[in-house]
């Protein structure tokens, strides 16, 4: 799927951007200078809610092709949770990336449908090396292999294309399995464990500190 943004040069702040619900954005990288964007609040929003951080998106900068990019990160207003500010990635096409990508969990487990198992995912996004050309969006991890209890996905399970190498987790590392659910004994033990360390925790927090040897009569002298 192609993914296309607008831009325009901004010289002003990002407050003042914001003021005139427009967001503020910089790009780099790829040997290029730090410039300095403003974005569609809207268009942003509705295009990395599909097109994520994995996916190659052609930017046009004051109605000019300005290349592909990466939306590299994304910050939060902490009061209102709206974005408030973007920083993109010029692409070189020519060199490897690595990039953040999605794990989808496609399919269904006999573990869990027929032996009322539960699924536990360890590993929810794998970090890839490869071409830009060669970029996954994301991949998929086929839950109808875990027939029992004892079948799981590792990272070396995955099918990926050829270009393209997963640099972490490493490979032996546990994605997804179906383990036996718990009991109702199992459950309480556990949430008693909780509770047994957090109340320890308050113990140690709430105890008062010894004072260093010298220290109180340091004190008094003073």
């Amino acid at each position: 799927m192609a993914f296309k943004m607008s831009a325009v040069k901004r010289e002003i702040k990002g407050e003042k951007v914001r003021k005139e619900g427009l967001l503020p954005a910089v790009i780099y990288g790829a040997g290029g200078k730090n410039e300095s964007l403003s974005l569609s609040y809207n268009e942003f929003v509705k295009l990395y809610n599909e097109a994520g951080e994995s996916s190659l998106i052609d930017l046009d900068v004051d109605n000019k092709d300005f290349g592909k990019i990466l939306i590299h990160d994304v910050q939060y207003d902490p009061v209102s949770g709206r974005v408030a500010h973007v920083d993109m990635l010029r692409i070189d096409m020519n060199k490897p990336i690595t990039a953040s990508v999605e794990l989808r969990f496609v399919g269904e487990s006999a573990a869990i449908k027929e032996a009322g198992g539960t699924l536990v995912k360890n590993v929810e996004h794998v970090e890839i090396e490869c071409l830009p050309k060669d970029l996954l969006n994301h991949i998929d991890v086929d839950l109808s292999v875990l027939k029992t209890f004892d079948n799981s996905v590792t990272v070396a399970d995955l099918n990926i294309p050829s270009g393209v190498a997963i640099i972490e987790p490493s490979a032996e590392t546990t994605v997804v399995k179906a383990v036996p659910a718990m009991t109702e004994e199992e459950i309480k033990a556990m949430e008693a464990e909780t509770v047994a360390a957090v109340d320890v925790t308050k113990i140690e927090s709430a105890a008062p500190k010894k004072e260093k040897e010298g220290e109180g009569e340091e004190a008094k002298k003073e």
